[in-house]
């Protein structure tokens, strides 16, 4: 084994590891918090989705990739491979549509009864489950030409134009399929890159005018509501920036990806890092502006204080 195979292998070993982990804390958090009866927002559920799906990918995407660049290449068959990539694709898909969801509700609960959110302020939580379900189907529908083209790796056929994963191997397509492909694959991508913008500058444009009205009204004396707007401003902006950071970066490799003749094995790894890094680091974002004592704060107060992230 070559002593950079070792070094990714380590380092995807490492994220995988600590997404999962991460993960797991955020979604036993939820559920511990829904168990002992406190008020939860109706961006709840959406999170315990979004932990559902970032454990989807990187079971289906980490632990293959970590174990083929420790050497570990041979280890599915042609329905293993053509699962594992059906599966991490949905969760891929599933973790940013969950977080596009999490700043539309969002933007929707912070913003003033007099506005024109109102009525959907009042409905939002009805429709959260439905939501979230409708994502679901539309990625486990669309990804369902992900596996037709994938295939174990085999040294016993021509590989020299399909794309190789490591422990999986994808193609052969024509220019007008790729293209066709790539156009559906991305469509929510895309469509969540436009929504999360937009939702999270309304939300931002929302607090801020709060915050001047409260200036105006109270003088500049911190409060602990401008403190929790303060958190879920920094938290969607840090969210929406990593998401979009990231995904410019997977977008840029994926053609490159496309347009390449020869794929060399550093793209491969580069592009696994790059789509395994939002599902390990949200969590910790939500988590590092989310504390458990500020939720159990919460189920105690008001329901017309500002809910924070």
């Amino acid at each position: 084994m070559a002593s950079g195979d070792l070094a990714m292998g380590v380092v995807f070993l490492t994220q995988t590891v600590v997404g999962i982990l991460g993960n797991f804390c955020l979604l036993s958090s939820s559920l511990c918090l829904y168990c002992s009866g406190c008020r939860l927002r109706c961006t709840d559920l959406i999170i315990r989705h979004l932990t559902v799906a970032n454990f989807l990918f990187l079971l289906f995407r980490g632990v293959p990739q970590t174990m083929a660049a420790l050497g570990f290449r041979h280890f599915f068959s042609d329905l293993g491979c053509k699962l594992v990539f059906y599966v991490h694709r949905v969760g891929r898909g599933m973790s940013f549509s969950s977080t596009c969801l999490l700043s539309v509700f969002q933007a929707i609960t912070i913003s003033p009864r007099d506005s024109r959110w109102a009525e959907l302020q009042v409905k939002a939580p009805r429709y959260t489950g439905t939501s979230v379900f409708l994502c679901w189907i539309l990625h486990l529908l669309v990804n369902i030409i992900v596996p037709v083209h994938v295939t174990v790796n085999r040294g016993d056929i021509n590989m020299t134009q399909r794309k190789k994963f490591g422990y999986c191997s994808d193609g052969n397509y024509e220019r007008n399929v790729y293209a066709i492909n790539s156009a559906l694959l991305s469509f929510p991508d895309v469509l969540c890159l436009g929504i999360m913008p937009w939702a999270s500058g309304s939300m931002v444009l929302i607090l801020y005018r709060h915050k001047q009205r409260f200036q105006h009204l109270h003088g500049s004396r911190p409060s602990r509501r401008s403190s929790a707007e303060s958190r879920a401003t920094e938290t969607v902006l840090l969210l929406v920036s990593t998401f979009m950071s990231l995904y410019t970066l997977s977008f840029t490799i994926h053609i490159w990806w496309g347009v390449s003749g020869n794929v060399s094995e550093l793209l491969v790894y580069l592009s696994a890092l790059t789509n395994a890094s939002f599902p390990a680091l949200s969590p910790f974002i939500l988590m590092s502006r989310d504390t458990n004592v500020s939720r159990l704060c919460w189920s105690r107060t008001s329901p017309s204080v500002l809910r924070n992230m």
